[in-house]
Parts: structure tokens; C-alpha cells; sequence
């Protein structure tokens, strides 16, 4: 399991790193990563039969909405990477309230849809979800705290 999640991290970095790239080699990335994360949802979430297509319907909902907020991680990293050497104090914070934002509704989607999840199957499937979805977008976002240089202050 770990395995898988490390490989989707390396896999979304791979994505990000990708960033000065041309939209249609983002999108081509995320489907990838999409299809290589779904395969690891499959192997933890573990919803009955009967509960199976409602749940994959539900999934591939949340990951459009997801992508959607991925594209916009990487517009943020992409801003971060050509003014972080310049970036003034106010740059800094309007960049900073953004990234903040982004992942308040980054949280909130997958709030949303355990609720969801829960509503068409049941509280473990919902909390298998829950589970799953976090640990791989922390294992994504500190990978890209790995990756990104640190602010400094100009002189």
C-alpha cells in the first residue's frame, strides 16, 4: 500500500513538476496520475456490491471536481516558481491566500463527497474514502513542500 502511495506522490510531482508544460501535457498527466490513484482507491475502498456503481459514480464526480482544483495548484506553483525570487511582501501574501483558500476547498470537497459516499453506501466505505483520499493529498502536498523553495526575505 505504501508503496502505491508513494509512487501516486512521485507520480503527482511528476505533474507539478510539469507545470511550465502546455495545458494538454497537464491534462495527459492528471489523467495518468487519475488512473494510477483510482487503481489505489480500489485496492482500500472496498464498498459491497450492490453499493459498487453508485460509489464509482460518485468517485469519478469527485475527480473531475478535483482536477479541476489541481489545475489550479499547478497555476499557484507555476506563479510561486516565476516570482519567488522577486516576490515582494505583497505577492507574497496575495499568493499565500490563495494557496490557503485552495486548500480549504481542496478540504471541503472531500468533506462533501464522504457525506456523499456515505449517502449511497455506508459510513466505512465513506471513512475508507475519507482515509485514502487525505493520506495521499498529504503525501502529495508534502512532497511539494519538499520541492519548493523556501521564501527569503530580500535584503
Amino acid at each position: 500500500m505504501k508503496k502505491s502511495i508513494l509512487l501516486l506522490a512521485v507520480l503527482g510531482m511528476a505533474t507539478f513538476a510539469k507545470a511550465q508544460s502546455d495545458k494538454e501535457e497537464i491534462e495527459l498527466m492528471q489523467a495518468a496520475f487519475g488512473m494510477d490513484k483510482k487503481t489505489v482507491v480500489n485496492e482500500f475502498v472496498k464498498p459491497s456490491d450492490t453499493q459498487k456503481d453508485a460509489f464509482w459514480k460518485l468517485y469519478d464526480q469527485y475527480e473531475t471536481e478535483r482536477k479541476a482544483l489541481g489545475k489550479e495548484r499547478i497555476d499557484l506553483l507555476k506563479q510561486y516558481a516565476a516570482q519567488y525570487k522577486s516576490m515582494t511582501a505583497e505577492q507574497a501574501d496575495a499568493w499565500t491566500k490563495k494557496v490557503m483558500d485552495l486548500q480549504k476547498r481542496t478540504d471541503k470537497l472531500i468533506t462533501s463527497y464522504y457525506d456523499k459516499v456515505k449517502g449511497v453506501s455506508d459510513a466505512i466505505v465513506a471513512t475508507q474514502f475519507y482515509q485514502i483520499e487525505n493520506y495521499i493529498l498529504a503525501n502529495i502536498r508534502a512532497e511539494i513542500l519538499e520541492q519548493v523553495p523556501f521564501l527569503e526575505k530580500k535584503k
